[in-house]
């Protein structure tokens, strides 16, 4: 789909955004904008689209989008109310010469990193998460103090996952946005049954092969690898929450044959669904 410039809300006493989330979905679309954004879903369920990567949404999932990188969060359907919270940032919110600072380094080499967007891990996710709540409930300088020190956590984490492929190149356009809108939606609303490339080109009014190369252009997929990543992220967060058994979730993310899910699955998450299970469960039950 091709990304949407999104003007990013500042009001005029704040030096960067901060967003809390709270109903039916995350309220955006395929879109980009230069700021960073850092987000947090505490509660959540479904997936999240950044650059070329696509992979389940689970409770406590933390990630900073790099400037420009395109993004967008999913909430499933009937999956209950999003609680996140997300911060929006300019590079050099305090100043460039605050940000040239040589004690900030790190920090510099962070967002460098955060171009291909970057998922927290491990235990230091627990205190970032801490911390943004800590931000979410306050104002004025305690706000900038509690981003400086997440930045820091992060700029020290051991354990940041690369999101988008390092060959990712994204097409950034404000337009089009009406005819992939539809094309997304369809996607989501059926990803149970068998979707039509054609009824996919006609929502986008292009030919097939158009809208091949038109939707390999801005996503950086194909058509059926788009869909087999959505299908396979959502079989990840019903496996890893233990529901149903493998064949019933093969299912309900559209296969059906069981083989073709195992070879599917093991082709985005390395492992068959069994083995992602047994690994889920010895994690507590919770995605990497």
């Amino acid at each position: 789909m091709k990304p949407v410039f999104e003007k990013v809300p500042r009001r005029d006493w704040e030096s960067f955004h901060c967003e809390l989330v709270h109903g039916p979905d995350y309220g955006t679309r395929w879109h980009f904008h230069p700021e960073f954004q850092i987000t947090l879903a505490i509660r959540s369920r479904g997936h999240r689209v950044v650059g070329d990567n696509i992979a389940p949404i689970s409770d406590g999932d933390l990630v900073l989008v790099g400037s420009n990188l395109p993004h967008v969060w999913h909430q499933e359907e009937n999956a209950g109310i999003v609680d996140a919270i997300i911060i929006r940032f300019d590079e050099n919110f305090l100043g460039k010469d605050f940000m040239a600072m040589p004690e900030l380094e790190s920090v510099r080499r962070l967002l460098r990193r955060a171009s291909r967007g970057l998922e927290v891990r491990g235990p230091v996710r627990k205190e970032i998460s801490l911390r943004l709540r800590h931000l979410a409930e306050n104002d004025g300088l305690t706000r900038v103090v509690d981003l400086l020190a997440i930045l820091d956590s992060m700029s020290r984490a051991k354990d940041l996952k690369p999101l988008a492929s390092a060959a990712y190149e994204p097409t950034l356009h404000a337009t089009d946005q009406g005819r992939m809108e539809r094309v997304c939606d369809y996607i989501h609303q059926h990803l149970t049954e068998d979707i039509d490339r054609a009824q996919l080109a006609r929502l986008a009014h292009l030919s097939e092969g158009a809208f091949s190369r038109f939707f390999r252009s801005r996503t950086g997929k194909t058509v059926p690898e788009y869909i087999n990543e959505v299908r396979i992220g959502r079989a990840c967060r019903m496996i890893a929450e233990d529901q149903n058994n493998i064949t019933d979730i093969a299912l309900d993310c559209g296969y059906r044959n069981l083989a073709n899910f195992n070879r599917r699955f093991r082709e985005v998450v390395g492992s068959t669904p069994r083995e992602y299970r047994s690994q889920m469960r010895v994690l507590g039950g919770k995605p990497g």
